[in-house]
């Protein structure tokens, strides 16, 4: 992002997705089935973590290489590579060995044929990161499209929105190839609104942050009223009333696409309110610490959830309230991987495993609560490049994953 301003409100959004990522996939594994109408309705709304995954990285993508040429393809294509597919290679291996905790593989053969399974598919969370990559692939022949329509960028995004509702239509009523519809989460065009839209924001950022400083209400009241319409929805099907809206927790579910829009504006706004220069020193850190380690907590978190899965850590919900122990298992899951990022950022497997440059030790505690001393001598955190950030997943094989899900978007009827 060399000669742009650095978007810190922007950055501050990731830690915030990934905090709804850790929820949707603690929810997922550890809600009981009591509870299945209460955490399928909170599932419906916070399937909206991976649309914000790829407006962000879309609208980050475009913002970084509005300029980008011809001659600079084999430059952009292989920083693309080392920040997501060397991550994306390299934590498909390592869960094909945290799949062998169990039963692991009768051969050698079958566990290759497996990690060549994982490739093609990404392991739960990690087909976040096949989408984006298919964004890579066709982002020279986007960003040519929109610098040719110019001053019709809102005709752009009429037609994606209108393309983005029938595809979730037909995908939600099961209309298309069953080919398309069992692997529609890896396919880019099922979020071609929120790609297509994160790069035109990109175009228009500064008249879009304008808007949304000076209409904070109206988004918050629009958004709500999105929440209100999507939950009508699903309890108006639950309760057998109508299901001509749509039907269940499914993320491609029609009526959860205004609601989707309004927050992801929403988080913009949260990401405006934390990077204000007024914070404090440690919030400002922590904000900092967490965009750093976003990317480190989406790819590592299902190592801490499949252990806490393991030792029967879901059986809390008996003695429990069961929202508890979720929002407890959040705070732990989410607390883990932070710490494990923050760790292997400082060693040799920073960029293959945290997509992060590798950074000095002793900037591991957050700079407010170490010793003071004089500015020239404080180490400045070397800041990697853009990256990508992830929301329900394919649930994968049972040798790599015991999980209590029973469709690939992890949400039970």
């Amino acid at each position: 992002m060399a000669g742009r301003q650095r978007l810190d409100q922007i950055d501050a959004i990731r830690p915030i997705k990934q905090a709804g990522v850790v929820s949707t996939h603690v929810l997922i594994y550890f809600a009981p089935a009591w509870g299945n109408e209460i955490s399928n309705a909170s599932l419906l709304l916070l399937h909206v973590c991976r649309e914000t995954f790829f407006f962000i990285s879309a609208c980050m993508l475009t913002y970084a290489y509005m300029d980008l040429r011809r001659t600079d393809l084999r430059r952009f294509y292989w920083r693309r590579f080392v920040a997501v597919g060397i991550p994306y290679l390299c934590w498909n291996f390592i869960y094909l060995l945290w799949g062998m905790r169990g039963n692991g593989y009768p051969s050698v053969s079958a566990a290759v044929a497996h990690y060549g399974r994982l490739l093609a598919t990404g392991y739960y969370q990690l087909y976040f990161l096949l989408v984006v990559m298919q964004f890579y692939l066709v982002f020279p022949l986007v960003l040519a499209l929109l610098k040719r329509t110019r001053g019709h960028h809102g005709l752009v995004i009429a037609v994606t929105a209108v393309a983005q509702l029938g595809i979730c239509i037909l995908t939600h009523w099961h209309l298309l190839p069953p080919l398309l519809i069992t692997y529609a989460q890896e396919n880019a065009l099922s979020y071609v609104l929120y790609l297509i839209g994160g790069a035109v924001v990109a175009f228009h950022l500064a008249e879009v942050d304008r808007w949304l400083r000076a209409n904070p209400h109206l988004v918050v009241a629009v958004t709500l009223l999105g929440a209100v319409f999507a939950e009508a929805v699903y309890y108006l099907s639950k309760q057998g009333v109508t299901s001509v809206l749509g039907y269940g927790s499914d993320p491609f579910q029609p009526s959860v696409v205004p609601f989707n829009i309004g927050a992801i504006a929403c988080v913009y706004l949260v990401g405006v309110y934390l990077v204000q220069p007024w914070r404090s020193r440690r919030v400002r850190a922590w904000v900092r610490s967490g965009v750093d380690n976003a990317y480190g907590i989406y790819l590592s978190q299902l190592l801490f959830i499949t252990l806490l899965n393991d030792h029967g850590w879901g059986r809390l919900c008996e003695v429990i309230s069961w929202p508890l122990v979720i929002l407890l298992t959040v705070v732990i899951v989410y607390t883990c991987a932070l710490v494990l990022t923050s760790l292997l950022a400082r060693t040799p497997l920073a960029v293959p495993l945290t997509g992060r440059k590798q950074v000095p030790w002793s900037t591991l505690m957050p700079r407010p609560w170490r010793a003071a001393r004089p500015a020239a001598d404080r180490a400045r955190p070397e800041v990697g490049p853009a990256r990508p950030e992830a929301i329900a997943p394919r649930t994968p094989e049972p040798a790599a994953l015991a999980s209590g899900t029973d469709n690939q978007n992890g949400t039970r009827p």
